[in-house]
């Protein structure tokens, strides 16, 4: 069984754990705030295969805070950032949290920038409040190379659904580059061991 690590990011009240409660639950909570790291766990399978996903949901980032930080970014096999398409400054602290997360797998990833990122723009329902525009928000996935998609957790659990899944299967993508990459690694050192050895033994006859 495949591990798949998400993280949930965005600040106090884009709703980001409405749209995780979603997603795992098919039910829609309303807005609360949560001063705690929360981890969830769930079982599903996609494609056919099982996987085993762990989704941290860690207290609401503002673009003061730079909250994710306090944990090892490189946990995180994927990330979803969530704004409020009512609220401006949330989406700005979107941008700021994209930035952190580009600058934190540059400084502790070797160089690995090209992670699955999946930005939420969430309250699709208050669009006759909407601050945020979805050219804005498409325009800032396209500069990040992420996935983009609004959606809203009191609505609709099928959007969420679809972006959930989408990410998971670009992660799987990822792992499974990963692991060849090592077993290549590991068959060219095997492959300079064995030649260093015989060479010897050649040189030596």
């Amino acid at each position: 069984m495949n591990d798949i690590k998400l993280a949930l990011l965005g600040s106090q009240g884009a709703g980001k754990s409405a749209v995780l409660v979603r997603f795992l639950t098919r039910r829609f909570i309303g807005e609360y705030a949560s001063n705690a790291n929360s981890l969830y766990h769930k079982r599903l399978s996609i494609d056919g295969r099982q996987l085993n996903l762990e989704v941290f949901d860690p207290c609401s980032q503002s673009s003061e805070a730079r909250c994710i930080l306090e944990e090892p970014v490189d946990w995180a096999d994927g990330f979803v950032v969530v704004y409020n398409i009512s609220d401006r400054s949330s989406f700005i602290d979107a941008k700021n949290i994209l930035l952190q997360i580009r600058e934190a797998r540059m400084e502790n990833c070797k160089g690995e920038v090209e992670v699955p990122v999946c930005l939420v723009g969430n309250k699709q329902d208050l669009c006759h409040a909407r601050q945020v525009c979805e050219a804005e928000g498409r325009c800032l996935a396209q500069e990040h190379r992420c996935h983009f998609q609004e959606v809203s957790a009191a609505e609709s659990y099928q959007d969420i659904s679809a972006l959930f899944t989408q990410l998971i299967r670009q992660v799987m993508e990822l792992l499974k580059y990963r692991a060849d990459r090592r077993r290549y690694s590991g068959s060219k050192s095997m492959a300079k061991l064995i030649n260093n050895v015989f060479g010897k033994r050649r040189k030596s006859v």
